[in-house]
């Protein structure tokens, strides 16, 4: 029978290293942040071979005392900490004083500091958890730790490491993190002798220009609120520029990156309006709250936090990230970047973030006569017309959507329609230029929000069908059909079985009347079949209005006056998130004169 006994401290500290250094890039984080809280305003990161021969870090903190250099390397040693209170507070990005006591132990560590009060600086090494002798060194100021040869000791945990290009690629997402999070900070990343990063101190704009990239800012919609002790700030992607990956997102709070789950999921319900499942938004948002009201000690490596009023947070991330989706003014998000303010001006000095966003128009106005001699007349570009279709029913008022004698103007910045093409894309014209617009995409948002707004007041309408359609279908869906009676109900449809496989569709919503009642139907009842028993109808409610409202949105090739079509265009200006459908496509696209002219090559 084993007998229990105590650890070696040197056991301790190599089981201790298995949570918090996982690889190089898990040291290289530990330090960075450690200089951070030492009030490094300079940093130089130098690997060899990925981190997994050599990772140094330098920096021009406030530095350590001599004689506490032994003591940085014990085990629950630290200067972030004295007391609870103190732990239920943190503020420092380090408090548990493990990880440079986990790296001694399972890697041969250099340990070099000047306290900004001394004159001379000391260092001290350690190799597999033992400690030589304190001595005197030559550095100027600040702190230096180099590790080499990482799990030399513990060739288990070696093996398990990747390739040194693997390795690197995630010591170069470490800085990246962290740079984003601390512009004031000027960064240098050397891998093999040769600079890869070189980032002065900047501010918050230039900084996530640099890092995200020109095309994620330009895709970007700022984000700014402020409730009590809690605010957001940073840049949310507009759904166009949507990912496959989850490599665009980066959260943090209190300037702490973090993966946690409940924020991620009120992200993800933020976007789930606008944003096709199979793909991931993109934002680097900054999440600050009273630092009494969240815990940060829950995971060895603190990239997961918990928050007092969990609910609280949730509820006013999602609605802070939504209202910045679905905000009347993103109806400028569609121009492209020629016509768009520049990254730069959205924020100022002290990276905080400007809310606003309006349509641009600075070029010069250029206006054409609705009643243009060569003016195409409706109809000419749709094709394959097979009946004559019910009229577009508009949201607002007709009487403000007649084609001419209208002028483009600031009061309808996607402008009056000139012609539709190939029964698809509507033109239009307004003050910046052309707009092009994909109709079935564009009704069917404003369908969607219609429904959700109906839906939300209980004011769901039903068109009785004057004669019931019928059509064959599988058990499976005359099962749901009946389980799910009342909830299809609430969604204005009224499905019977009227034998073992053939239902009978007796209403549908109102705003949907001139549908497919059938294949409306048969989409419902498969995604109800599919997800019903896994989601909650509540969870599930928008995704079958989205499913609504793309069967009740106009198609293609369907002819639509000039009346109806500027009657679409003003319900694309007052309904939310009119800039992409139900899917994250974009709706609409702004193209400037200037940009006309450019493509024919006028004035040159």
């Amino acid at each position: 029978m084993s007998t229990i006994q105590q650890l070696p401290d040197l056991l301790i500290s190599q089981i201790a290293a298995g949570e918090v250094v996982e690889r190089p890039a898990s040291a290289l984080k530990e330090l960075l942040e450690n200089s951070l809280d030492a009030g490094a305003t300079d940093l130089r990161i130098q690997l060899e071979e990925g981190g997994l021969q050599a990772l140094k870090v330098v920096d021009n903190g406030h530095g350590i005392m001599a004689d506490q250099l032994v003591l940085a390397l014990a085990r629950h040693a630290t200067s972030k900490i004295t007391s609870l209170d103190d732990l239920e507070s943190v503020a420092s990005f380090g408090f548990r004083g493990e990880a440079l006591a986990s790296m001694a132990a399972v890697s041969k560590l250099r340990l070099a500091s000047r306290h900004a009060n001394t004159l001379h600086a000391h260092e001290i090494f350690a190799e597999g958890g033992k400690l030589g002798a304190t001595v005197p060194c030559a550095l100027n100021d600040g702190t230096t730790i180099e590790l080499r040869e990482l799990f030399f000791n513990t060739p288990a945990r070696r093996k398990f490491l990747k390739s040194a290009s693997t390795e690197y690629a995630h010591c170069d997402t470490t800085v990246l993190r962290i740079a984003l999070a601390r512009p004031d900070v000027s960064f240098t990343l050397t891998h093999n002798g040769r600079v890869q990063r070189q980032l002065r101190a900047e501010s918050h704009a230039e900084r996530m220009k640099t890092l995200l990239g020109t095309e994620f800012s330009q895709a970007a919609q700022t984000v700014l609120v402020t409730a009590g002790p809690l605010s957001l700030s940073g840049l949310v992607a507009l759904p166009a520029y949507a990912r496959t990956g989850r490599d665009m997102q980066f959260l943090y709070v209190n300037g702490r990156f973090v993966r946690d789950k409940l924020l991620s999921h009120a992200l993800r319900q933020a976007w789930q309006d606008v944003l096709h499942h199979d793909r991931h938004p993109a934002y680097c948002l900054f999440l600050n709250v009273d630092y009494t009201a969240v815990d940060v000690n829950v995971h060895p490596t603190k990239t997961e936090v918990r928050f007092r009023d969990s609910r609280a947070v949730h509820q006013f991330v999602y609605h802070a990230v939504q209202q910045a989706l679905s905000s009347s003014a993103q109806i400028s998000a569609a121009v492209p970047a020629s016509l768009r303010p520049a990254i730069d001006g959205a924020f100022d000095s002290a990276s905080t973030f400007s809310s606003s966003h309006a349509l641009s128009s600075s070029g010069p106005t250029h206006t054409a006569s609705a009643r243009h001699p060569f003016a195409p007349q409706q109809g000419q570009f749709s094709h394959w017309v097979a009946q004559t279709p019910p009229p577009y029913e508009p949201q607002t008022d007709l009487t403000d959507a007649a084609p001419a004698p209208h002028m483009p103007s600031d009061d309808h910045p996607l402008g009056y329609a000139i012609a539709q093409l190939h029964g698809i894309y509507l033109l239009a014209q307004n003050q910046a230029g052309l707009v092009l617009v994909d109709m079935h995409a564009a009704h069917e948002r404003i369908l969607y929000e219609r429904l959700k707004t109906s839906f939300a007041q209980h004011s769901l309408a039903s068109q009785v069908l004057l004669i019931p359609i019928t059509f064959e279908t599988c058990a499976l869906s005359v099962a749901t059909a009946i389980e799910q009676a009342d909830f299809l109900q609430s969604l204005g449809l009224h499905i019977t079985p009227i034998s073992p496989t053939t239902l009978a569709v007796r209403s549908v919503p109102h705003l949907l009347q001139h549908s497919d009642p059938a294949q409306l139907a048969r989409d419902i009842l498969r995604d109800l079949a599919e997800h019903g028993q896994t989601h909650t109808l509540e969870e599930r409610r928008n995704e079958m209005l989205a499913t609504l409202a793309c069967h009740g949105a106009v198609r293609a090739h369907r002819q639509l006056s000039l009346n109806e079509m500027n009657a679409l265009l003003r319900d694309m200006e007052t309904t939310e998130r009119a800039n992409q459908c139900n899917h994250g496509r974009p709706t609409w696209f702004q193209f400037s004169i200037q940009e006309l002219d450019k493509l024919f090559m006028r004035g040159k």
